[in-house]
């Protein structure tokens, strides 16, 4: 069971553990850090600025040195010249303190300085004039790798295999000072085993190491970086893609100048045929390369630059060609447009006037229509009027015959009993009846009944419809057993068409005064205009009446 238990803790640990990001997500980092660039190397300025400001001036001689050392550090991979400088100025302070170790370390320094700017004579001279064997231990360690990188970056000059032997050679020696806990050994271990070809050894290191270190690590971008050469040697596009970014977006937001990440990456999007980024990480790169003044940088990317330009060069006359065709297709579409617009236009003009046309025949039409049912309405109120008329003059007409046949009887009885009085020679009761006015009353008194009979049978709702033209408080009040008063006779002879007051008078047998006096005081009591009283009147039967 404890055997079990050791295989599947070591299954474990051999499985790579990559980055949790995708390769989408981290190029989106780069690309944000590319856009940043400048950012970061204004917080590396400050962080210098800021470090200048201590005063050397009140420095003892090592404390000077070390301060310059710290400039060095600062400098080394972001401005060679500026690390020069204060190499120089260490080299000074060695030789006044006549100490050996200051000066070999500054030497050494200075070695790896000059290297990397294409000095290659006075960096070799350097290295030569400075003896091995007493250098200490530690100082032993920087000897080592200023030879492995004096070779490494004249091979980039000058490539030829015994170099890379030199290489290999100075890197087993400095293995044999390094300590073995540190980050340093295991790296420069993990280059050996790559050199040997043993890439999953090397791999399974690195990714053990990739999943312990920190972001803002120095040795994060050699991880990755190392990590994205064996998945190029594997040829694992995306992880090599991946780890490519990883190293670049480290050494961008460190402001790493002196840096391989961004030229291996823009191979790899070649590769895949996206120049565009391809061109825009070398251009990236020979910036930081000039800026750095590190001169093997820029003879590496110089092969690499030329092939990309050259393809994106091509690419961007392609673009231009196409453009160009695209500014003679919008050309020729926005030609056709202004044709189209104007045409559109004199067409919206022209329903434009003739909706207006449109609109005012409408209009005349509505107002047409409106005369016409007004018209109508005229009509069919002349119609009602007329048919009315009819009515009331045939209902006229039948009691005229009755009433004409009845006083008819009625006189041929009063002339029988005048003529059989007159026989009788009874000549005073003969004038006792011609002098009474009793009959003649009586006469009235049945006239105004059947009149008030006959009007009511034609209009049942009168009295209450010429109420509804009054004011509440003065509406009219019939007494037990009329059926029509005086006023309301006068304003019923107004309905049949009898307006004239003098007519009015004789028929009902009042002088003209109390009938004008009837009919004002009657447009005085109106609850509608006094002006419209009596021609609402007339409507009385024919229409509703509204207060």
């Amino acid at each position: 069971m404890k055997n079990y238990l050791l295989f599947l803790l070591f299954v474990l640990l051999s499985i790579p553990v990559y980055s949790s990001d995708s390769t989408d997500t981290i190029l989106a980092k780069l690309n944000d850090a590319l856009k940043n660039k400048e950012h970061y190397v204004r917080l590396k300025e400050e962080r210098i600025l800021n470090f200048k400001k201590i005063k050397s001036d009140d420095l003892t001689k090592e404390q000077e040195y070390n301060y310059n050392k710290t400039l060095y550090t600062e400098y080394q991979k972001f401005n060679s010249d500026s690390a020069i400088f204060y190499v120089k100025k260490n080299l000074k302070i060695a030789d006044q303190l006549q100490n050996k170790e200051l000066l070999n370390l500054a030497n050494l320094q200075l070695v790896t300085l000059y290297s990397s700017s294409g000095k290659y004579r006075e960096s070799e001279a350097l290295l030569k004039s400075i003896d091995k064997n007493s250098l200490s231990k530690s100082l032993l360690q920087n000897y080592y790798v200023a030879y492995r990188e004096f070779f490494e970056h004249y091979a980039a000059n000058s490539y030829d295999i015994k170099y890379l032997q030199q290489i290999r050679s100075y890197r087993d020696s400095l293995l044999t000072v390094l300590d073995p806990n540190t980050v340093n050994y295991q790296i420069t271990k993990i280059q050996q085993a790559m050199s040997q070809k043993k890439l999953q050894l090397a791999e399974k290191q690195l990714l053990q190491l990739f999943g312990s270190i920190k972001e803002d690590n120095p040795q994060y971008a050699m991880i990755t970086y190392l990590l994205g050469s064996i998945y190029e040697a594997s040829h694992q596009l995306e992880l090599r893609k991946k780890y490519y970014a990883l190293s670049a977006t480290s050494d961008i937001k460190n402001a790493n100048k002196d840096n391989a990440s961004l030229q291996e990456l823009a191979l790899v999007f070649y590769q895949v045929g996206d120049v565009d980024m391809a061109y825009k990480l070398t251009q990236s790169a020979i910036e930081d390369a000039l800026y750095c003044n590190v001169q093997f940088r820029t003879l590496l990317m110089s092969e690499v630059y030329s092939i990309i330009n050259t393809v994106y060069l091509e690419r961007e006359a392609q673009r231009k060609t196409e453009l160009q065709l695209y500014l003679l297709c919008i050309s020729l579409l926005s030609a056709f447009l202004i044709v189209a617009i104007i045409y559109v236009y004199k067409q919206m003009k022209k329903v434009s006037r003739i909706r207006g046309e449109l609109y005012e025949t409408s209009q005349k039409l509505a107002n047409l229509n409106k005369d016409i049912t007004e018209t109508n309405n005229q009509l069919q109120e002349r119609n009602a009027q007329l048919s009315e008329s009819n009515h009331i003059k045939e209902e006229y007409i039948a009691h005229f015959f009755s009433l004409c046949s009845t006083y008819i009887n009625k006189l041929e009885n009063y002339r029988i009993i005048l003529n059989k009085k007159a026989t009788a020679k009874q000549f005073d009761e003969i004038y006792k009846m011609l002098k009474s006015t009793t009959l003649v009353d009586n006469e009235l008194e049945e006239l105004y009944k059947n009149f008030d009979i006959i009007f009511l049978n034609l209009y049942p709702t009168f009295v209450k419809d010429f109420n509804a033209l009054l004011i509440k408080e003065e509406q009219i009040v019939l007494k037990q057993g009329e059926l029509l008063n005086t006023e309301l006779r006068i304003f019923a002879l107004i309905r049949l068409g009898i307006t004239d007051s003098v007519k009015i008078a004789a028929f009902l047998r009042y002088s003209l005064s109390t009938i004008y006096n009837y009919r004002t005081r009657a447009r005085n009591k109106a609850a509608v205009s006094r002006n419209d009283f009596e021609e609402m009147v007339m409507k009385i039967g024919l229409i509703s009446v509204k207060v």
